[in-house]
């Protein structure tokens, strides 16, 4: 009985991948209302904050995913899947906190286009993985595994159209754009939002893995 006792409940590090994945769906959506409302200092600033608060938050189930790998005797899927999982979907939170800092830091004066475009499809990609961890916990099923795997393939989609769109962006940069100073902000601000999708599909590629392995 006691051993038993020792034992934590599977379902917890499932919970705690929602978790997760709901705080980085919250910054990601906070990112996008301070891209969208860019010209107003105040909402800027209070989207800003709100992204930092998102970007915590994942930060605390990540730390109690990490810690509860050293306590649980026997996990529901191999322990360096959960370590790379929750680590790897901790980097899409802490890239859009960098995102929205760099643009506070270099002083962005306007949001472009590009930068719209990017943001979306970082939010549409960050949606996604939402949707395929939160799969993960009933791949026994044939169904479910079938739609994590589809899941995973949108999210290579999305990441290969955030690609077409920097490369566009960047050639545009560099044709039109005289003042060398704004060049580098916006590369940086490009390059950021680009690796969010990057890093999105890393998430995918590792909850394929997991869903090919138990499925």
């Amino acid at each position: 009985m006691l051993f038993g006792k020792l034992l934590p409940r599977e379902g917890n590090f499932y919970e705690m991948f929602n978790q997760h994945a709901g705080r980085v769906v919250e910054a990601a959506h906070a990112f996008a209302l301070l891209v969208k409302n860019y010209d107003d200092a105040e909402l800027r600033e209070k989207y800003n904050r709100e992204v930092d608060h998102a970007e915590r938050a994942a930060d605390r189930v990540t730390h109690e995913v990490n810690r509860l790998i050293h306590k649980t005797f026997i996990t529901p899927i191999d322990r360096d899947q959960i370590h790379k999982l929750i680590n790897t979907m901790d980097d899409v939170a802490d890239l859009l906190q960098d995102s929205a800092e760099t643009m506070a830091l270099y002083d962005l004066r306007r949001v472009n286009e590009e930068i719209t475009r990017l943001t979306d499809l970082a939010v549409k990609c960050v949606e996604r993985v939402r949707e395929a961890v939160a799969l993960i916990g009933s791949l026994g099923d044939a169904a479910t595994a079938e739609a994590a795997l589809k899941t995973c393939e949108e999210i290579d989609r999305l990441e290969s159209d955030s690609d077409r769109v920097m490369r566009a962006a960047m050639s545009k940069l560099f044709r039109e754009e005289p003042d060398v100073r704004e060049v580098l902000k916006l590369k940086a601000i490009y390059e950021l939002l680009e690796t969010i999708t990057d890093k999105c599909e890393d998430v995918a590629n590792v909850i394929e893995g997991i869903v090919l392995e138990h499925s």
